[in-house]
């Protein structure tokens, strides 16, 4: 009941003039317009918070960190090397939108090192083309939030969808590429890659060959095949989905937390929160629903003088804490929505019609998708790590003593 009057409230926060109706009818009258801000949910987190702002044809778009320690080394080119891996026009299964997406960091860096001040971080966009998108602004794209944004807001940027454009996910993959570094600084690493691309499905890893193609898959075998599929779905002026399965390794046992915080919902969190996604699994996922017990358990034993499992099947996590093991996410990314065959839709006016999306999009989004999902698996572990920190007294203690 409490989830669905928040939802009903914020839904009417949104719409100022709704909830000022309402309000007056039932309250009288508004005393002060500052009394109704709108929040629209841009910020993640709690003790490492990351803020995203700006559209796709906007003049720029970014990102504001907050919590990030003093101390921490730094540079552009930390950031930048991140951004390169979901930059559009890497390959002919990519949009041929030019952008360099070159950040700046303007906030919260000093001499190469952080300030433990808020670290803001613009891209500027540069290769905007609105006018395709002329024959949307009137009618909803089948497959996007179009109509969705609309009935919230009643008023919708139909440049590239505006707010709910892939081109969000810049602020971030820059948010990421900090937590990535402070998360190295800490020995744990993360590896995100396409585990499949439509009917075709990665069958062996091999971290080092995914950089050397186009769809950052680690199995050069499944990546000749994918691109065979995808050359058939171009000629159909169809689109395609997958999987990117993240991988994060050297994460002690205890962080997380037992009910609501628990670890894996905060990653579900994080990764549903990817336009794309529509599902989440960790460690073997739905697969837990066919087995027995029996197959399901990880047991555990003494290796060098530390418990460790003899299986993973929980995926590194165990009544919503890391139990020490690898942790193992799956992100399912539906196939691009903007497809140029006719679609039967609606205008925003009710009526009938069929549109043809026109423009420059990937035919497949999941190997951009790769860097957004190990960067927001990165946020979301150092936002645990960090409110972690508090959990025990003998931690306070040892850090003030």
């Amino acid at each position: 009941m409490s989830i669905l009057i928040d939802s009903v409230y914020k839904f009417f926060a949104f719409r100022y003039n709704v909830f000022k109706d309402i309000f007056i009818h039932y309250f009288g009258t508004v005393r002060n317009r500052k009394d109704f801000t709108p929040m629209s949910q841009s910020t993640f987190g709690k003790k490492f918070t990351v803020t995203t702002w700006g559209e796709s044809h906007g003049k720029a778009l970014g990102t504001v960190v907050d919590g990030v320690p003093a101390g921490l080394f730094l540079t552009e080119a930390d950031i930048q090397t991140y951004l390169d891996r979901r930059k559009p026009g890497q390959s002919r299964y990519t949009t041929a939108r030019n952008e360099g997406d070159e950040v700046e960091i303007l906030s919260g860096i000093f001499e190469g090192q952080t300030t433990g001040t808020p670290i803001s971080m613009i891209v500027r966009n540069k290769d905007q083309r609105s006018r395709d998108y002329g024959n949307i602004a009137q009618t909803y794209r089948p497959g996007h939030a179009d109509f969705g944004f609309d009935s919230k807001y009643g008023f919708r940027d139909y440049r590239g969808g505006g707010r709910s454009s892939g081109r969000e996910t810049i602020g971030r993959v820059a948010a990421g590429a900090i937590a990535a570094r402070i998360l190295k600084e800490l020995g744990i690493t993360l590896q995100a890659y396409t585990s499949s691309i439509g009917p075709v499905s990665c069958q062996s890893y091999h971290p080092e060959i995914i950089p050397e193609n186009s769809f950052y898959m680690p199995d050069m075998v499944a990546a000749e095949k994918a691109a065979k599929y995808l050359e058939k779905c171009m000629k159909e002026e169809d689109s395609a989905g997958g999987v990117v399965e993240c991988r994060i390794s050297g994460v002690p046992a205890g962080i997380g937390d037992p009910v609501f915080g628990k670890l894996d919902a905060a990653f579900a969190q994080a990764l549903m929160s990817i336009g794309a996604v529509k599902a989440v699994e960790i460690g073997d996922g739905v697969k837990v629903s066919t087995m027995k017990g029996s197959e399901n358990n990880d047991g555990f034993h003494m290796e060098n003088g530390r418990i460790v499992k003899t299986t993973n099947h929980s995926g590194g996590i165990l009544g919503g804490i890391s139990d020490g093991g690898e942790i193992l996410l799956r992100a399912h990314i539906k196939p691009t929505p903007s497809i140029a065959q006719p679609q039967q839709t609606v205008t925003t006016t009710g009526e009938n019609t069929s549109i043809e999306i026109k423009g420059r999009h990937d035919p497949v989004i999941v190997p951009r998708a790769v860097v957004v999902v190990e960067s927001m698996a990165a946020i979301t572990l150092v936002d645990a790590m960090f409110s972690n920190m508090s959990a025990r007294m003998d931690y306070v203690r040892d850090f003030y003593l």
